[in-house]
């Protein structure tokens, strides 16, 4: 018998995948956006394109010692669920109603952005420590599991 992944699996080691392109130097996270089992639009965290990486100049928020969850402004990158939601824009791709596949938990502004995008719920494989998303996130009616 063929060892094959349910749906839910399959996503997440996509994203999985997505996240080696990362070029953060603190965390590589990957995203998909997917609606009726078709991938509409995928993101990971780095420089914007056509900007040099961390890695060639250095990272802001690891000089400045900042904890993770806090001054996201501090970052020359992009996360991975913004890229995802810009991609789908770029591409004129429709996300609403879709779910976000995603290595981490998203942050406060990612999930205000994932909220207003139409993403109806989050399947994620690590947490991200970020009260505020979650109570958005849970305000918002958003379900939000977690994929072992």
């Amino acid at each position: 018998m063929i060892d094959r992944p349910d749906w839910d699996h399959y996503f997440m080691r996509i994203a999985v995948v997505v996240a080696s392109r990362s070029t953060c130097m603190r965390r590589q996270v990957g995203a998909l956006l997917v609606l009726d089992k078709r991938i509409l639009a995928t993101g990971y965290n780095g420089a914007p394109g056509g900007l040099p990486h961390c890695e060639e100049v250095g990272c802001i928020r690891q000089e400045r010692q900042i904890p993770s969850g806090e001054r996201h402004e501090l970052c020359r990158g992009l996360h991975a669920e913004q890229n995802a939601i810009i991609q789908a824009a770029v591409h004129g791709v429709a996300i609403k109603g879709s779910v976000l596949y995603c290595t981490h938990y998203p942050c406060a502004v990612c999930a205000k952005m994932l909220i207003n995008a139409g993403v109806t719920s989050l399947l994620l494989s690590d947490n991200y420590p970020d009260q505020l998303a979650k109570k958005i996130f849970s305000e918002a009616g958003i379900a939000v599991n977690f994929i072992v």
